[in-house]
């Protein structure tokens, strides 16, 4: 059965950095990218970075320069390093893997930025 397993999430100061991980197993063998979404309360799911097998990032202008994303040597892991963390960071935090034109999505890790 095809899964992402994501881990890292937490509570964190203004200020501070949390790693996410994220693997997928599984189902899942032939992934072209990976990457990180966020979905704060009453809003809409958004991009937070991806990566091509490539090594190509795209991230969203709101975590440039704080946010840093990056694979895993192990196959089909993909990590978040998160710095510089401000309470408008709050939400769930979704690992996606694309398989071709297939996303597959993690269930979701909540980071919580306090004032």
């Amino acid at each position: 059965q095809e899964q992402l397993v994501e881990s890292g999430g937490g509570l964190v100061q203004a200020g501070g950095s949390l790693r996410l991980s994220c693997a997928a197993s599984g189902g899942i063998f032939s992934v072209n990218a990976m990457g990180w979404y966020r979905q704060a309360p009453g809003k809409q799911r958004v991009l937070v970075a991806t990566i091509t097998n490539g090594g190509s990032t795209n991230y969203a202008d709101s975590v440039k320069g704080r946010f840093t994303i990056s694979r895993g040597n192990a196959k089909n892991t993909v990590y978040l390093q998160m710095n510089s963390l401000k309470p408008e960071d709050t939400a769930v935090y979704y690992c996606l893997a694309r398989e071709g034109d297939v996303p597959h999505w993690g269930q979701g890790t909540q980071v919580t930025v306090s004032s």
